[in-house]
């Protein structure tokens, strides 16, 4: 097993990352930008989480700014819609309608339909 590059100093830079993301070409802070940045593939930057809280802690920052960046920039127009929609997919946010099917009385239950002239007993032994 190679040794890590994990270091107070690569901690360092992922916050850097998170202050000048703007500055390096990123519309918005993300993990390939900062993987990018640090050197290291994105799989390395969840690994680090695992192992370091403080690295975990950054990693949670650049996904909060991540997700208020798409939300102001989605609201006011200035990113694509479609691209936004779907990158806050990733936070937990939907279009879906969900419907539910109910009976009138508000149970879920089957409601039982009488017919005038039919017998209940529908069985055939006699």
């Amino acid at each position: 097993m190679r040794p890590t590059k994990y270091s107070k100093e690569m901690l360092a830079k992922a916050s850097e990352y998170l202050d000048k993301y703007e500055q390096l070409g990123d519309m918005i802070p993300s993990a390939a930008g900062m993987a990018c940045h640090l050197g290291v593939a994105k799989s390395t930057l969840y690994k680090w989480a695992e192992l370091h809280d403080q690295f975990s802690d950054t990693l949670k920052v650049m996904n909060s700014t991540q997700e208020r960046r798409l939300l102001s920039g989605g609201l006011s127009g200035d990113f694509n819609s479609m691209i936004t929609k779907l990158v806050l997919s990733n936070h937990d946010y939907s279009d879906k309608v969900q419907q539910e099917v109910s009976s009138p009385d508000g149970s879920l239950k089957p409601t039982h339909i009488i017919l005038e002239g039919v017998s209940a007993n529908t069985s055939t032994d006699t």
